[in-house]
């Protein structure tokens, strides 16, 4: 019964139909054997032959999948349009990341250093341990691991669906490419009673005399997407891995 609820679950994952479908029809399955299996035994058969019975009764996987793959409204986004979910999506979460962590270096600069003219200095913001410090760190770790984490979700939303590895490739490679481009800068707009000024540059690429420029912009993608890519390819590895051992 385990094994025919798995491989039932695991068809329609991979046919596009939505997790909460397959956890609903799965329950209403597992209630409906039981029934049979009830049935069954007040026919005076062993518990065993009574399972094995309704089972036959109950239908094989590819006749129980057929009812839900054939209706396309219980599919997925993720199956209906994944050029949304993981091309448009990713890009416009990463940007709302983004502008939180805009919003975050204004409002730090207006309460701990209201007089600069830049929030960003040469070294860390007042001591070490001091809540001026903690706080332009704190900022500076979401904003760099702001991609990262928009990567986690775009696999745990591809694994969880169970869709093809090419679409989670092309979000994270555009995360990827995203967050090692972005750039954000601060200033005032004019002389030291000017207002403070936030600027957000999505897909930057600094070209001049050297290819530093670039040569940062590749590395700080690759980071990323090496990070970012880590939970999918790990539940991959693992998921071959079940599939391949021996029962």
């Amino acid at each position: 019964m385990a094994k025919l609820f798995h491989e039932l679950r695991e068809r329609l994952l991979r046919a596009g139909v939505a997790p909460r479908h397959v956890r609903r029809y799965l329950t209403e399955l597992a209630d409906h054997l039981a029934d049979l299996t009830e049935e069954e035994e007040c026919t005076g058969r062993s518990p065993a032959d009574a399972e094995s019975a309704a089972l036959v009764r109950l239908g094989g996987v590819e006749d129980l999948a057929k009812a839900m793959v054939e209706r396309r409204q219980l599919q997925s986004w993720s199956a209906r349009a994944p050029w949304v979910i993981f091309g448009l999506a990713p890009l416009f979460l990463l940007a709302v990341a983004y502008v939180v962590a805009g919003f975050y270096l204004l409002v730090g600069w207006k309460i701990f250093l209201p007089g600069a003219d830049t929030p960003f200095g040469g070294g860390p913001h007042g001591p070490i341990y001091g809540l001026e410090n903690i706080y332009f760190q704190a900022g500076k770790f979401y904003y760099f691991g702001a991609p990262v984490l928009v990567g986690w979700v775009i696999g745990l939303i591809a694994a969880r669906q169970r869709i093809k590895a090419v679409w989670p490739a092309v979000g994270l490679a555009l995360i990827a490419w995203m967050g090692g481009t972005a750039q954000i800068q601060a200033s005032r707009t004019g002389g030291a009673d000017g207002c403070r000024h936030i600027s957000l540059d999505f897909f930057h690429i600094s070209i001049g005399p050297s290819v530093q420029g670039i040569y940062n912009s590749l590395v700080h993608a690759m980071v990323i997407l090496s990070l970012a890519v880590l939970p999918y390819l790990i539940w991959r590895l693992r998921n071959n891995y079940s599939l391949s051992a021996p029962n």
